[in-house]
């Protein structure tokens, strides 16, 4: 486990943090959120010796191995297999098995294990990396966006596998829905000081919401006494009669404590502009194929029509050809067979990840928004500029110095500028923070135009997506409904694995109804107990949760009084039951995951029976 004790850090005038402290428990698993340029890559470089510090100290147990994801690439063996093997210790330099499922589950194929990682991309190149980390298998996980360059399949393997890692996670990552779904607490950097909950990040920024709203009714509260206490000051001090009165309101005047006012982070929100149009159905595909040569087709015989407010999803492997369809639906390349007919008032946009080479490179981010509309207010401009992580004067960077990402972020803005009612986005969520992308979430929910997305994105399929076209083994299909209907009626092949023969009924019904029986009354007998502590627990978080609310309303009402003496009774009151809600979510945690793995066992006995 790590400590951080009074860790400051600067960089010139900037202070990152504020004399912080933090431990981490064992088997903690910890999402780390904040918006970018808070100091979340900063932290971890600190914690490996790659930071210095300012102030403070971090302290590390001795024998206890840190494991960070690296992006910088640099391999010397002939084979992938032969390089993750590295990462193996000596007592396990056999276990090769191992480092092929690894590779198996972080997307390569059987073809791939002997070939050379040089003949890899950039981004299955830093799945190499990972691999190699996981394997060699640390106390402590540092991973600084992991979800780069993964695939949902990869996603979905890399989430079951940190759920079982046996030690402790430190996770930086942008996927909200990927980090909830590992974690077990999350940090944030707020106001150069850390703040963790036990819980996920919806957890967390709702409690960092009703923090900062009660320390704000105590605050104009006291700023309430502060200014009595001033004008009754002003009013007797010159009195012979009231000077003594009020040279005491002085001394007390003196003594209170100064609350500030807190920093406000801004809040992110911006909209498509959408080009009023009278169709119907925006676009329509009618048996599309293409393939770079035509006897190796990336699809084939794909047709749909995309009605006016829908949002059509692409998803797959990567690889595959996503990227390659959603350029052919927006005319950047031309399908080998098939028809794409749009109505005459549809406008598009398109973000894809090679049209940075369209910026110029002179141009500040604030011209190239100017770009997408010449029109848009100057207010409009920074909005959306703020919006894609460009503030204050990193607004006016040129493009030429910016980075692959940050371009990426610019031509983003610009479709956000335009006047638009089909938008083609491939990968939208690459290169932006966690608030950025809740932001971008919303405006595609509220867009009443029709989107085409692909995106890896398991949370934002969800959100936005109401009909789908899959990438599989067999090639491209379309699907007539959302992301979880997909995996409800039909699901990953990769995950399902090769269809098993029809079994012979083990048991005659007679057998098998009393079996099954058996089974049931021994699932409730240990299942009713879980079920009715999970109930119990429940009723108590309401029951506190409602006097929460009653000592907050009593507390604002003593502030605005200025009743001293009643505000810190209650707020001992307010923490009491904060504290007590915590634990009892904590306990019910337990509970609820002790009964799911319960019935997800009994499920299990009774599916042995068919």
């Amino acid at each position: 486990m790590i400590q951080l004790t009074n860790v400051t850090k600067r960089f010139a005038t900037r202070e990152l943090f504020s004399n912080v402290n933090f431990q981490l428990g064992p088997k903690q698993r910890v999402g780390l959120v904040g918006r970018n340029g808070s100091g979340k890559s900063t932290l971890f470089k600190m914690i490996l010796g790659e930071e210095a510090l300012d102030g403070g100290e971090i302290g590390i147990p001795k024998n206890y191995k840190i494991g960070a994801l690296r992006q910088h690439l640099h391999f010397s063996e002939k084979t992938i297999v032969d390089e993750v093997a590295l990462a193996l210790s000596e007592d396990e330099k056999y276990e090769i098995y191992r480092v092929e499922k690894m590779l198996f589950g972080l997307g390569f194929t059987g073809e791939d294990l002997e070939k050379s990682p040089s003949a890899f991309s950039g981004g299955y190149q830093i799945r190499l990396n990972l691999a190699k980390l996981l394997i060699a298998q640390p106390n402590l996980l540092l991973l600084d966006e992991p979800t780069n360059y993964l695939d949902i399949l990869s996603l979905r393997w890399l989430k079951t596998f940190l759920k079982t890692f046996d030690g402790e996670v430190l996770l930086i990552t942008h996927d909200r829905d990927f980090m909830d779904s590992v974690t077990t607490h999350t940090m944030g950097i707020v106001r150069r000081n850390l703040f963790q909950i036990q819980g996920n990040s919806h957890k967390f920024y709702a409690q960092l919401a009703s923090n900062d709203e009660l320390y704000e009714k105590e605050r104009q509260g006291q700023e309430k006494k502060r200014k009595e206490l001033e004008e009754f000051i002003a009013r007797n001090k010159a009195r012979a009669s009231t000077a003594a009165l009020a040279q005491s309101k002085v001394k007390l005047l003196e003594k209170m404590d100064v609350m500030e006012e807190l920093e406000s982070e801004s809040k992110l929100r911006f909209d498509f502009n959408y080009q009023e149009t009278p169709a119907k159905i925006i676009t329509e595909a009618k048996d599309l194929s293409f393939g770079y040569t035509p006897d190796n087709l990336l699809f084939e015989k794909i047709s749909f029509s995309l009605a006016k407010g829908e949002c059509l999803g692409i998803i797959g492997k990567n690889g595959k050809g996503k990227s390659t369809l959603l350029n052919v639906l927006a005319g950047e390349l031309k399908q080998n067979t098939g028809a794409i007919t749009s109505h005459p008032a549809t406008v598009m946009g398109h973000f894809g990840q090679t049209n940075i080479n369209r910026l110029n490179a002179e141009n500040t981010i604030i011209d190239e928004i100017y770009v997408g509309n010449p029109k848009l207010a100057f207010s409009s401009v920074r909005a959306i500029c703020g919006g894609m992580m460009f503030s204050g004067d990193d607004a006016k960077k040129k493009v030429s110095l910016l980075s692959g990402g940050e371009k990426s972020r610019v031509m983003l803005g610009q479709i956000l500028a335009r006047n638009v009612n089909l938008l083609f986005l491939d990968e939208p969520t690459n290169h932006l923070d966690m608030e950025s992308i809740e932001a971008l979430t919303e405006a595609m929910e509220r867009f009443e135009g029709s989107i085409v997305l692909v995106t890896h994105s398991e949370e934002l399929l969800r959100r936005v997506a109401d009909r789908l076209i899959v990438f599989t083994s067999k090639g491209a299909e379309y699907f007539e409904d959302g992301y979880d209907a997909f995996l409800e009626k039909i699901g990953w092949e990769e995950e399902a694995g090769e269809a098993k023969p029809k079994k012979v009924p083990k048991f005659d019904k007679y057998q098998l109804k009393k079996l099954r029986t058996t089974i049931i009354k021994e699932r409730s007998a240990k299942a009713n107990p879980l079920r009715t502590q999970v109930e119990t627990l429940e009723a108590d978080i309401m029951t506190r949760e409602e006097k929460l609310k009653t000592l907050t309303q009593e507390l604002a009402t003593a502030s605005s009084t200025g009743d001293s003496v009643r505000i810190r009774e209650l707020s001992k009151q307010v923490s009491h039951e904060e504290l007590a809600v915590e634990s009892a979510f904590a306990k019910l945690e337990t509970a609820q995951t002790k009964l799911d793995a319960l019935m997800a066992e009994f499920e299990a006995k009774l599916a042995e029976l068919e």
